[in-house]
């Protein structure tokens, strides 16, 4: 049974945030482009019922495992990220905001003739209003890495060897971040290390993770059958999975509806931060993953980084776009709002 003695204080989590400073984070990852094209609305077209938009301006904003990297960072976490882009202009921009961030980028490669996976969003508004989503197109690619492109991963891993003793493998299916991957992070890194996995499709495949954090439609697929807000469900499944990945731990981030961490000897289930009613919910899951991966890095116990990660995913969802947050939004949330510590909810 978990107990509520092992519950946290607010002071503790602050500590946390303040120790993320600096501690490096090696990131395997998909690496995605946000590209975001705005418009005011002109006039409907004679050519189709369609609203013609006059171009105000676009810009991009690294997505995917991307944003997890940049979520690292703008917590003032060291980011030493490994993944694949393009050599297209949506590569080009991307490595450059990552580079703008201060991200060391000499593990992320370049392929020629690979279209770097970027997703565009048209938004409409107001002149000065905020603009909402009318629609948006995936241009996508997929790739297998080569035995050149698993070696210079492996020479880049092991030149970070004895720098950090946490890892995330963000895969979002365009296969840069392969399972056989995971052997290479876990020798560079060494025995003692924590490695948190993120997988949209293929979790399962992961074998060796310390922990993952799979939103509720991804948990369903891996079991086969719905949670459907149901807490014996949640609890049933969560143990299954977590016996399934022969993981520490497991993170399920389930919305408005909070979060569920599974640990062997019990679970948390923790409240939502802030309000259900969210402005966006692009890349909060690359939120809660590079908080929770932070917050371990700096000597935190799975239940103290799943409660920051949950105040992080908090903050981001009521930015639009594909956001990021500070240390000072993070610990003005911790201070602010105490209830995922009050109300978070034990069970054996």
């Amino acid at each position: 049974m978990v107990e509520a003695r092992r519950l946290p204080t607010t002071e503790r989590l602050l500590e946390l945030v303040d120790g993320m400073a600096g501690q490096p984070v090696v990131m395997a990852v998909d690496l995605v482009a946000d590209r975001f094209i705005q418009g005011v609305p002109k006039r409907i077209s004679r050519e189709a019922p369609v609203l013609i938009l006059a171009y105000q301006g676009e810009r991009l904003a690294p997505g995917g495992g991307a944003n997890a990297v940049a979520n690292v960072a703008a917590l003032g976490g060291r980011p030493l990220p490994v993944g694949v882009v393009g050599d297209d202009a949506s590569g080009r921009e991307l490595v450059a905001a990552l580079a703008e961030l201060g991200v060391e980028t000499g593990g992320i490669l370049t392929r020629a003739g690979y279209r770097t996976p970027t997703k565009v969003r048209i938004l409409g508004g107001g002149k000065h209003s905020i603009k909402q989503q009318i629609v948006r197109y995936d241009i996508e690619d997929t790739l297998a890495l080569t035995a050149g492109e698993r070696d210079r991963f492996a020479e880049r891993l092991a030149g970070w060897a004895g720098e950090a003793r946490v890892a995330i493998l963000s895969d979002y299916g365009y296969g840069a971040v392969d399972p056989a991957l995971l052997p290479a992070v876990r020798r560079a890194l060494g025995p003692e290390a924590v490695l948190v996995g993120d997988s949209r499709y293929r979790l399962a495949e992961f074998a060796g993770l310390d922990g993952a954090t799979p939103n509720e439609e991804e948990a369903e697929a891996l079991l086969g059958a719905d949670i459907d807000d149901d807490p014996d469900r949640l609890e049933e499944g969560g143990r299954r999975l977590l016996s399934r990945l022969a993981a520490r731990f497991l993170l399920i981030t389930r919305g408005s509806r909070g979060m569920s961490l599974f640990e062997p000897e019990g679970s948390a289930h923790l409240p939502v931060h802030g309000t259900d009613q969210v402005a966006d919910v692009t890349g909060a899951g690359d939120t809660v993953i590079g908080a929770f991966a932070l917050a371990l890095a700096a000597g935190a116990a799975p239940l103290e980084a799943a409660i920051l990660a949950d105040y992080a995913g908090g903050v981001v969802v009521m930015k639009m776009g594909t956001a990021t947050l500070s240390p000072g939004e993070l610990e003005q949330a911790v201070a602010r709002d105490p209830r995922p510590l009050t109300e978070l909810r034990w069970a054996r």
